[in-house]
């Protein structure tokens, strides 16, 4: 039968791969990623095992991805892994967190495929460390979103929201009005690494860099 791992490559730094994951694509006879216009993190993150093997690119618009898409790229890892081999599909951070691989998992289950997941480090995790800013304590509700809506805000200790790049004043005001500090996390684990916090709101706001998210907590927990 043929295998796919889907490997998980952590949030930008290559010392935050998982010696699980160097093993999986030292191992794999093909490595797929999404096809990105520009910088590839995920490829960034583990060319120096990657070597000589066949690489596919992916045609996985972001922001414009369609069920074909996920179909077509299904379908052409299923074709490009040879029977009884294994191959290995890349993805920042975590793959079943918020990852487009989840939608082609889907697709794939439809063919008689092994998927095993190798489990990446969330960028959000990196960023509580890098903060120092406790995700959760006992008897805390941690949110994490991608799209904000500030009624969870009531029923909740700390939050995390990813891309953050629309309406960031309105996510800011609604923290501050709901009683959150906040620190905003820019590119973390890599060498643009920068963290704002509500002394910086402006630039914040002002800012465009698609990889940052925000870590708030409530001041009572703070």
């Amino acid at each position: 039968m043929k295998r796919l791992y889907a490997i998980g490559t952590g949030p930008g730094d290559k010392e935050l791969l998982t010696i699980k994951a160097i093993k999986r694509i030292k191992e794999v006879d093909i490595i797929f990623a999404p096809h990105n216009k520009g910088r590839n993190m995920a490829l960034d993150i583990v060319k120096e095992y990657v070597q000589d093997k066949k690489l596919v690119l992916l045609n996985l618009p972001m922001g414009k991805v369609t069920k074909q898409d996920y179909t077509d790229a299904a379908k052409t890892i299923y074709d490009l892994i040879p029977e009884g081999k294994c191959g290995a599909y890349l993805t920042i951070g975590d793959p079943m967190i918020y990852s487009t691989f989840i939608y082609i998992m889907k697709e794939l289950e439809k063919r008689k495929i092994q998927v095993d997941i190798i489990s990446g480090i969330p960028s959000f995790v990196a960023a509580a460390a890098q903060t120092k800013i406790p995700l959760a304590v006992k008897g805390d509700k941690f949110l994490l979103v991608d799209e904000f809506c500030q009624e969870l805000l009531d029923d909740i200790n700390s939050l995390c929201i990813l891309k953050t790049l629309r309406d960031k004043k309105a996510i800011l005001d609604s923290l501050e009005e709901k009683g959150f500090s906040y620190k905003y996390v820019k590119r973390v684990s890599l060498e643009e690494e920068n963290i704002l916090t509500d002394k910086d709101k402006e630039e914040i706001i002002n800012d465009k860099d698609y990889m940052t998210l925000i870590l708030g907590k409530k001041k009572d927990n703070a």
